[in-house]
């Protein structure tokens, strides 16, 4: 099982856009969980254009008599013709704050999902801000700091990669999603200055992005495109780092 947590350091490099993608080309069964502190589903409003209505998501996780993993069923809703379900986040920042308490509860029981044969990505949102679920970026296996190649995107994103680099900071393994390279950097120069690996890179497609950000038409050749094979390699690259993770961590089994 992998828990991929996602978060920012500035505002509109397209987190939820991303994860959302990301999780329509995971292989297996995933659970997308919209944690961002700022309030306001990004799937029902973006994705759904506002069609699907809210009726359950982490508010009612939280008031939820039952144990945190037990009540995960009872949240989760699916996106018909897909193995993706979500969690429906903060219907507005004030909400978000009354979160804060079930951030270790459910990172906890997000990390026992392996028995659902299910995977876990997380929108964290924009770092920095009140609410913002710190546990779920420490617990996952990888969590990637979504940029823009912007300098004034790689600005913003400098001190808190100088930031999370460092033990205490509790991530367990750190690293980049790169939105646009070229735009003026590359991924070496990325790399060079936040002092963390480049793990994903996806191209600057709005018309592609679209599809996930507002729910537009998928645009011609949409599954054989860049931003969808970008995706695909992203989700390849990801699974890979944990696997190895996980195997440098396990112990030689003795002779």
């Amino acid at each position: 099982m992998t828990v991929l947590a996602l978060t920012s350091a500035s505002g509109s490099p397209g987190v939820t856009t991303t994860a959302l993608g990301l999780a329509f080309s995971w292989p297996r069964p995933v659970l997308l969980v919209e944690a961002d502190p700022t309030g306001g589903s990004g799937i029902l409003a973006g994705y759904f254009r506002g069609s699907r209505e809210y009726d359950a998501g982490l508010i009612e996780l939280a008031l939820s008599p039952l144990d945190v993993l037990d009540a995960l069923p009872d949240v989760a809703r699916p996106i018909e013709g897909s193995t993706v379900s979500f969690i429906t986040g903060a219907r507005s920042h004030s909400q978000a704050r009354g979160l804060r308490e079930l951030w270790e509860p459910l990172s906890d029981a997000l990390t026992q999902l392996e028995s659902t044969g299910q995977d876990v990505i997380v929108d964290g949102g924009r770092l920095g801000l009140l609410g913002c679920p710190e546990p779920l970026l420490e617990s996952a296996d990888l969590t990637l700091l979504v940029t823009r190649t912007s300098l004034p995107a790689l600005a913003a994103a400098r001190s808190w990669a100088d930031a999370v680099r460092r033990p205490e900071a509790g991530w367990r393994r750190p690293g980049v999603l790169m939105v646009g390279e070229g735009q003026p950097y590359r991924a070496r120069e990325v790399t060079k200055v936040l002092g963390l690996p480049v793990v994903v890179r996806l191209p600057d497609d709005p018309q592609a992005a679209g599809v996930y950000h507002r729910g537009a038409t998928p645009p011609r050749r949409f599954e054989s495109g860049n931003y969808t094979r970008a995706l695909r390699a992203g989700v390849e690259s990801v699974q890979a780092i944990v696997t190895r993770s996980r195997l440098e961590l396990t112990p030689e089994v003795a002779r």
